[in-house]
């Protein structure tokens, strides 16, 4: 499983982004977000980032211990079903 770091935005959502799909290349679709302090709307934008290239590669993304703040962020902008997050997502481990 993957740990993200304990920031995602606008400042340094590229080099996230990338370190992530890094991961997804070699084959890790279980993202751990529970590190996770500082988030931002590009945090949701990486997120989907992410999903879009598992789902080409044929892989399903899971996170987990998604924080309240980026659920909320998530809900806002309505894709949660898109990424899989669920109010239970908070803490699933």
């Amino acid at each position: 499983m993957y740990q993200t770091s304990r920031e995602i935005n606008l400042k340094n959502a590229l080099g996230v982004a990338q370190a992530g799909l890094s991961e997804i290349a070699k084959g890790v679709t279980a993202f751990d977000l529970s590190a996770l302090t500082v988030v931002d709307s590009s945090a949701v934008a990486v997120m989907l980032d992410w999903q879009r290239a598992a789902s080409v590669a044929g892989k399903t993304m899971e996170f987990h211990s998604v924080p309240a703040n980026l659920i909320s962020l998530i809900s806002l902008y309505g894709v949660a079903e898109l990424l899989g997050i669920t109010a239970s997502s908070a803490g699933r481990h």
